[in-house]
């Protein structure tokens, strides 16, 4: 109505301001009167229609208050475009099982949702290790420092560092903001580990402390992303935070397939032959991502195979983005894990010859102290101008949490030789690899004794990744049900067995093959029941779609 009242007034004072001012109203010889009457008609009409616009555009307003302000449609595209299927589709639906099993004791086949699709160790039962956690306790409550029984509860190692510690931190607080990059004393302790790691000096200055290691390759992300036009270097399959990061960023992940015939061998043939399709299609590939050890693949990087690496990126220019936060998993008795930065400095590359960063989490190792949300970045190799940016970035965020800063400083700085602690840490250190060493084994065995099921070592890191052959008759019914051949797979899995497995289609795998990834994570007394739910579970699904 109040529009409808606001057109007819528009029209009627329109109406009249025409009359008004037509021509024969004006004398005929007076030019100067002609041309004040058309400034005045022209001046008054604008004023009118100004007036009248804003009116219309009032009540439109008023009339679309019904409508919401943001959908789907109307979200940034880069985040409709991002996916991350570790907590994706499987994940929902077991949460859903999971609730129906609390509030319906008995209503499906199986007791508990067993969560192996995530590297979430302490969620699963492991403990953490005790002289981390007696120094963050001591640290977040210092006032227990000084109390008699305090000597009693925790080892002297401990309250050592945590009084070393508290003296770093700005007012002793771990409720306090820190230096953007970490507190200085953190960072140093870190550097300290990486010389003993590698054998070469680390720089505290080119530390820089994160809430885990997500949010470094973020950063980097952010910088090395200007257009779709740039392009990242992704190993496939990949950690589906590589995929996400790229697309919310606004860039273009360049794919690099890992050779499953060769125990997801990474080759710089391949590496060769698309950066030089990508470059035909215009894109401007600006680093490289390797994931060593593998993730979700397992494999460890032999070192040759590194070098090879590092000369490619010299060669081509591109930064390398090192994700190194399973260092700790190693469980090929053949293997060994080696920094990129290790062997770049072992080629005889410094710190200006070539940009590499890389990553490091509590997270994972041995640690899994996912809920502390602590890691760093080392980034070297950049222009003293390209460093002020990464910090610039770095101090938007003011800084990241104290209590995973202190923690990446005792990964990094464990109890020594001769240290309270030394002998517990290293016995509760080595239980947990060698168990998932264990795990790991066992896994890999069931898996490769299913049929049409074969599966790599895993010489590292905390997942398998099966490759699973389906029978046609399945693929036609994932079809059916517009869903991915691996992922109908996996939702039949969790249906019938309560185990969650992530669909391989959500890494990336070369076209036609089908794969899932499983974390080793679960107790070791619960392994033989996950190997016997699957092994039940497969043999019917197998039955039930023979061609």
């Amino acid at each position: 109505m109040r529009k409808f009242v606001a057109h007819r007034a528009k029209t009627i004072i329109t109406k009249a301001t025409a009359s008004l001012f037509t021509p024969h109203r004006i004398h005929p010889t007076s030019s100067s009167s002609s041309s004040s009457s058309d400034f005045y008609y022209y001046y008054y009409t604008r004023t009118l229609n100004r007036f009248f616009t804003s009116l219309d555009s009032s009540t439109s307003m008023s009339s679309d208050k019904s409508a919401p302000p943001l959908t789907v449609e109307s979200l940034n595209p880069k985040v409709l475009k991002c996916e991350y299927a570790v907590r994706g589709e499987i994940v929902s639906l077991a949460q859903k099982l999971q609730q129906d099993l609390q509030a319906n004791p008995g209503s499906h086949p199986f007791e508990e949702i067993l969560y192996c699709n995530i590297g979430n160790p302490q969620s699963l039962g492991q403990q953490p290790i005790t002289f981390f956690r007696e120094v963050l306790a001591l640290c977040d409550h210092p006032t227990i420092l000084d109390k008699s029984e305090t000597q009693g509860l925790f080892s002297a190692d401990s309250i050592e560092r945590a009084w070393q510690i508290l003296d770093q931190i700005p007012g002793r607080a771990t409720g306090a903001y820190s230096h953007s990059q970490g507190i200085k004393g953190l960072r140093d302790a870190i550097a300290a580990g990486i010389e003993a790691r590698d054998g070469f000096s680390a720089d505290p200055n080119d530390i820089f402390l994160t809430d885990g290691a997500s949010p470094a390759v973020h950063m980097m992300m952010q910088l090395l992303i200007r257009s779709e036009k740039d392009g990242i270097f992704c190993p496939i399959p990949q950690y589906p935070l590589y995929s996400a990061s790229i697309a919310l960023h606004g860039g273009t992940l360049v794919p690099y397939y890992l050779d499953e015939a060769t125990g997801w061998g990474l080759e710089v043939s391949e590496l060769k032959k698309q950066l030089e399709i990508a470059r035909q299609n215009g894109i401007t590939v600006r680093a490289l991502v390797v994931i060593n050890p593998g993730n979700p693949t397992g494999q460890v990087l032999a070192e040759e195979n590194q070098r090879d690496i590092v000369e490619f990126c010299k060669k081509e220019g591109l930064v390398l983005l090192a994700d190194e936060v399973y260092q700790e998993n190693i469980y090929a008795p053949n293997k060994q894990f080696h920094s990129f930065k290790k062997v770049s400095r072992s080629m005889g590359y410094g710190d200006k010859d070539i940009p590499l960063v890389s990553f490091q989490s509590v997270s994972k190792g041995y640690y899994g102290e996912c809920g502390k949300r602590g890691g760093y970045m080392e980034v070297t190799g950049f222009s003293p101008e390209v460093r002020e940016q990464i910090y610039k970035v770095a101090s938007v965020n003011l800084c990241s949490n104290i209590s995973g800063q202190i923690l990446a400083s005792l990964v990094m700085s464990p109890p020594k030789v001769g240290d309270e602690s030394y002998d517990s840490y290293f016995a509760e250190r080595d239980g947990i690899l060698q168990s998932l060493a264990r795990r790991a084994k066992t896994l890999e065995d069931a898996l490769n004794s299913l049929e049409g099921v074969s599966c790599n070592k895993a010489e590292g890191a905390m997942y398998l990744f099966p490759r699973i052959r389906l029978p046609n008759k399945a693929i036609k019914e994932a079809e059916a049900a517009k869903k991915a051949p691996d992922a109908y797979y996996a939702s039949r899995l969790l249906n019938a067995t309560g185990i969650v497995v992530v669909p391989g289609s959500g890494f990336g795998q070369v076209p036609g093959t089908w794969h899932f990834r499983c974390t080793i994570l679960p107790q070791e007394e619960k392994i033989p029941a996950i190997v016997s739910r699957l092994t039940e579970f497969h043999k019917k699904f197998m039955d039930e779609f023979r061609d």
